[in-house]
């Protein structure tokens, strides 16, 4: 027979299966707005300049106009109690993305994330990378493959989820790196993504980096399509909108499957 227990925080089923061989238990994490590091996980981003200077630095693309230390400011949270961090800088006024992204020091390959932001004021913009190559777009106001919560340039965006303006929004994110053998391309990378508690992309493959050499690494290489094996941090964008972030942990995986469904 099967049995439910009761809706966790956002609302997700946790079905206890019972068979005749025994108890067995599909328990999903927790995923959606306020979710706790799982265990095993790394908070990267808590509201303190102190962690912000510690974890983070500027990416050292070419058209990086910021000079350390970070100029992203610790403002008060408009919505709960606390700080966060507003991703606005100075040298990226005039939507100059890639003068002044930040990415952590800490560089991965497989790996799940959590990251929660804010938009502002309409049309807010920035963005957050995989690998400081794969972009999970943050844009107010656009419902196209270059919108909110789309994997850029290859999805559509899932606009339907987004809280909107002045409101907290939640990606949770599994990852697995591509994979070469003999130095070539064997399998592309993978990703499964919730929006603020929804499935919205399950297992998409990515074909490249989108955006140019100023995007992140190997946007350069054969049109973005040269992608190499080095792992790279995960990377918030500033485009000179007040976009808010916190409550960003990553856990790293090693995924040997092609999988990343969860």
């Amino acid at each position: 027979m099967t049995k439910f227990m009761p809706f966790n925080r956002v609302g997700r089923i946790i079905p206890a299966i019972v068979i005749s061989l025994g108890l067995f238990t599909s328990a999903y994490s927790q995923v959606g707005v306020g979710t706790k590091p799982v265990k095993g996980a790394e908070v990267f981003l808590d509201g303190s300049k102190k962690m912000l200077d510690e974890k983070w630095i500027y990416w050292k693309g070419p058209r990086l106009k910021a000079e350390m230390p970070i100029k992203w400011t610790v403002v008060n949270d408009p919505v709960d109690k606390g700080t966060v961090i507003n991703c606005f800088d100075p040298a990226a006024a005039g939507g100059l993305y890639g003068s002044a992204d930040i990415v952590t020091k800490k560089e991965f390959r497989d790996f799940r994330a959590h990251v929660e932001f804010l938009i502002t004021k309409e049309g807010g913009n920035s963005g957050v990378y995989l690998q400081n190559r794969y972009e999970i777009q943050v844009l107010d106001g656009d419902t196209t493959s270059h919108g909110m919560a789309a994997i850029i340039n290859e999805t559509k965006s899932p606009y339907q989820a987004y809280n909107g303006i002045g409101k907290w929004n939640a990606y949770d994110i599994l990852f697995r790196a591509a994979r070469f053998k003999d130095g070539k391309l064997v399998e592309k990378p993978l990703v499964t993504l919730y929006f603020n508690g929804k499935k919205v992309h399950t297992n998409h493959s990515i074909s490249q980096v989108w955006g140019g050499p100023n995007s992140g690494i190997d946007g350069g290489n054969d049109g973005g399509k040269g992608i190499t094996d080095v792992p790279g941090g995960l990377k918030l964008q500033s485009e000179g909108h007040n976009v808010y972030y916190r409550n960003i942990w990553i856990k790293e995986e090693d995924l040997k499957k092609a999988d990343t469904n969860f």
